[in-house]
């Protein structure tokens, strides 16, 4: 497997996600500022231009959610996701989905003062909603699905980490609390060297 990735882009998220599960790859670092994901051959892997990208073979996947949940079904031994077909995973998913489909735009467009006309029918509704819902998903103490660290904390508990060291939202201390036991864990800490002391 080969990991495309650059320490200042969302691929932080998923190279912990490599390190939580010890799994072996080949990490490429693609080149930012000198315009490399800009190339032709990275164009191939993702039109988009956007970091990380994990390629397994044939296989691409893009995403920091699709590839967290691509290494979690992989690797069923390494226990990172409920089984298929449990109630458990349906949790799961909501955590995988919300983050990329309605808290990210949400937080883009607060940072940048846009208010969209009619929130009711954008997907991410609107910034109390979104409060709302990270306040009733941000789990009391523990994980996201319970007792076990899974692919829901790095997803979710990434996003929340990383979009408080942007000021996009002020943290409760529910979410606060949760955010120290990410960065509490090894993984985290050889992943996110950046972000420890923000």
């Amino acid at each position: 497997m080969k990991h495309y990735f650059n320490p200042m882009s969302r691929g932080v998220t998923t190279d912990w996600m490599l390190r939580e599960m010890d799994v072996p790859h080949e990490q490429i670092i693609v080149d930012i500022a000198a315009g490399d994901n800009k190339s032709a051959e990275y164009r191939k892997i993702n039109p988009m231009q956007k970091l990380p990208a994990l390629v397994d073979g044939n296989t691409i996947v893009t995403e920091v959610a699709g590839i967290c949940a691509y290494l979690a079904d992989k690797f069923p031994e390494k226990g990172f996701a409920p089984d298929i077909g449990t109630a458990a995973r349906g949790s799961y998913f909501r955590y995988l989905f919300v983050t990329g489909n309605t808290l990210e735009p949400a937080f883009s467009l607060a940072a940048l003062g846009i208010e969209h006309p009619n929130p009711g029918s954008a997907g991410w509704g609107d910034m109390p909603r979104v409060l709302d819902t990270i306040e009733a998903l941000t789990p009391d103490d523990s994980w996201a699905l319970g007792e076990k660290f899974t692919t829901a904390d790095v997803v979710f508990g990434g996003l929340l980490d990383f979009s408080t060291v942007f000021n996009w939202f002020e943290a409760s201390p529910k979410v606060t609390a949760y955010i120290e036991r990410i960065r509490s864990r090894p993984a985290y800490r050889e992943t996110h060297g950046a972000f420890i002391d923000s």
